[in-house]
């Protein structure tokens, strides 16, 4: 590890591969079938063994399903698409490599659905539970004028004979007692129009692979469903199919002060780089150190643009940091390498690719002409 460059977004294999089988295991015990939702992890050079243990991937438009189409090949493997709004030059090429196309709206359902089962797709359909389980900000989608999905008010008495499943995404990083609760709101509302439906998405956000995240709830209340509406349960986790198997490696440029604040600049941007961190917000895990206070030495960590609030957190240390000394922040392999950006130039982490040998090998490093080529 310490021959890769700096920054670099570096993957675990065998850490994902022990998601990939928690996963399998739910799916293997229960009939549902498990996507990724490459919107949190599309690292494509791993998609052959996500394969292996998935039972497909969805996606968010038409680059995401073409990744999807091209890289994650194998016998039965699934390719669904949901987006808030589907672009007429876009949809026919989305619909003929998509076998599952859900649809935000009444109108983009009315408007594109003779497209996609002329394509021989399964046509979906959104619902909004109106539900929320979590502190509102912007993961809520259920929050009180939301844009995601048909609300139960605008529901028509019966829906088109042609739509063949139900789909809500409700959840973020959340356990499965949200799901129980988000899955009681979608019965008392939409739960009538299931009868007869082949499917049944209960969206992403479940931390199915968290410590400590209860799988028998998971399993209980996706056998119900199952059972009570004899449809086929899919589930379309991002985070946790990642989760915890990557990490971001960052080199210390430059210590300066300011009154009582030590800020080590390193050649990593939560601007650029972990966009989350100032999004969520949150303070991501970092080796080998504390939190402000608990070591010795405390550090602001900030990237080197000229944003001011360029800030990744505060943490502490056993000794004082030096230039040119390597930190390792971890449960990096979601999110972060799909948000990536380049603003002040800023250059982008190469990939990097840890065997279940231990043998680090870069994928992809990144350059000028990356930055250049999006620009004119």
């Amino acid at each position: 590890m310490d021959a890769l460059p700096t920054p670099c977004f570096l993957v675990d294999e065998a850490l994902l591969e022990r998601n990939l089988r928690t996963l399998r295991g739910v799916m293997e015990r229960t009939g549902c079938k498990i996507l990724l939702a490459q919107k949190a992890f599309s690292m494509y050079a791993l998609y052959p063994l996500v394969g292996r243990y998935l039972s497909g991937a969805v996606a968010s438009g038409l680059h995401e399903a073409r990744l999807a189409h091209e890289e994650m090949v194998g016998a039965g493997l699934e390719n669904h698409v949901f987006s808030a709004a589907y672009r007429a030059d876009e949809f026919g090429q989305i619909a003929d490599i998509c076998g599952h196309v859900v649809f935000n709206s009444l109108s983009q359902l009315e408007r594109f659905a003779p497209t996609a089962l002329a394509a021989g797709c399964s046509v979906g359909l959104r619902v909004n539970p109106q539900c929320s389980t979590q502190d509102g900000g912007m993961y809520d989608a259920c929050a009180p004028g939301s844009r995601m999905g048909v609300t139960r008010e605008q529901f028509p008495d019966t829906l088109p004979a042609y739509v063949e499943g139900l789909h809500f995404h409700t959840l973020c990083e959340q356990n499965a007692d949200a799901l129980l609760t988000t899955v009681a709101a979608f019965e008392a509302a939409f739960g009538g129009f299931l009868p007869g439906m082949k499917w049944l998405n209960l969206g992403g956000g479940h931390h199915i692979t968290r410590a400590d995240y209860d799988i028998p709830a998971l399993e209980a209340c996706v056998t119900r469903l199952r059972d009570k509406y004899g449809v086929q349960i899919y589930l379309e986790p991002g985070e946790a199919v990642a989760l915890g198997a990557g990490f971001l490696l960052t080199t210390v440029l430059d210590v300066v002060r300011n009154g009582d604040v030590a800020t080590a600049i390193l050649d990593t941007s939560a601007a650029c780089h972990m966009p989350d961190v100032l999004e969520m917000p949150y303070r991501p895990p970092l080796q080998s150190s504390g939190q402000p206070g608990e070591k010795v030495h405390t550090y602001r960590l900030a990237g080197p643009t000229c944003l001011s609030g360029d800030v990744i957190g505060d943490y502490s240390f056993d000794a004082p940091l030096q230039v040119g000394e390597r930190l390792v922040f971890e449960d990096m392999a979601i999110y972060s390498m799909v948000k990536t950006n380049t603003f002040n130039g800023m250059g982008l982490p190469a990939l990097a690719l840890r065997n279940t040998q231990g043998k680090c090998s870069v994928l992809k490093t990144f350059g000028y002409d990356d930055f250049k080529g999006r620009l004119s």
